[in-house]
């Protein structure tokens, strides 16, 4: 039996979330600093530069295969120890976006030379500090034991986030199928928008048990990367990316929708 840690009434930071929103949208706005100038309207095209840049980030790939392990060896735990595994998916979590601030948030691109994205990595380093100190005070509870349908038809978009299918070649990001990818993708663990889906994927089933204001930023830091990635879709040589990008997209709502659930539910119990 899993004895919920989470002692924080719903409402207690309902009058935050407003004010959180808008400082997560005034980081994610904040402006790249590149080695070469660019045009505001040329945003998203140094933002897509530098992620194909990342995509492969020597020489941290050959660590991909311990970002797939371990979230794997967390399933387990889970299922086996889920009295324990909060705590520790919770310090994981926190670790392992301080990691993708820094190897994700700067890269050198083709157009622009070297590029830092200044809002991913005070983002990254904001929830790497949060799930640390969510992990330090023991709040978040997780457990396998009350998974629906609903759990499982998520599933397949945190599987295709945790196997990130794709090979760059040439600055293209095409399929790449290759069932080694499950422990091998160097995108998995390595970058923000396919490591988040996972974790997303994991807080949904750990509602309610846990802290509502870290589980809130969490979910809707990564709606508008979702969002702007989507514009992905239309480029002939990151359509792909795009694709990739729905989990991030999809289970950001859902998480979003999934939370206010859970706050009415404890508001207004069942009788």
């Amino acid at each position: 039996m899993i004895v919920s840690r989470t002692v924080t009434k719903p409402h207690t930071h309902r009058w935050m979330y407003p004010l959180v929103y808008a400082l997560l949208l005034v980081v994610f706005f904040l402006p790249l600093y590149t080695e070469k100038p660019y045009a505001p309207q040329e945003t998203s095209k140094v933002i897509q530069e530098l992620l194909v840049a990342t995509s492969h980030p020597e020489p941290y790939t050959t660590l991909s295969p311990l970002f797939h392990l371990a979230t794997i060896a967390l399933i387990a735990l889970i299922a086996w120890r889920p009295a324990r595994a909060g705590r520790i998916l919770a310090a994981y979590m926190g670790v392992n976006y301080l990691i993708i601030g820094w190897v994700q948030g700067q890269g050198v691109t083709e157009t622009y030379g070297y590029v830092v994205q200044i809002g991913n990595v005070v983002a990254c380093a904001l929830l790497g500090i949060m799930w640390l100190i969510v992990a330090f005070q023991n709040r978040l509870s997780i457990s396998f034991e009350r998974l629906d349908w609903r759990h499982y038809a998520l599933a397949p978009l945190a599987l295709l986030a945790f196997w990130a299918p794709a090979a760059v070649i040439n600055s293209v990001v095409y399929p790449d199928f290759n069932p080694l990818l499950l422990l091998t993708s160097p995108a998995y663990g390595l970058s923000y928008c396919l490591t988040t889906p996972v974790f997303l994927f994991l807080l949904i089933i750990a509602l309610p048990n846990v802290p509502p204001l870290a589980y809130r930023i969490t979910a809707f830091n990564a709606l508008p990367y979702g969002l702007v990635n989507m514009m992905s879709l239309f480029d002939p040589a990151l359509w792909w990316m795009g694709i990739l990008h729905i989990p991030l997209l999809a289970l950001s709502i859902v998480a979003l929708i999934a939370g206010r659930w859970a706050e009415r539910r404890a508001l207004h119990p069942r009788r």
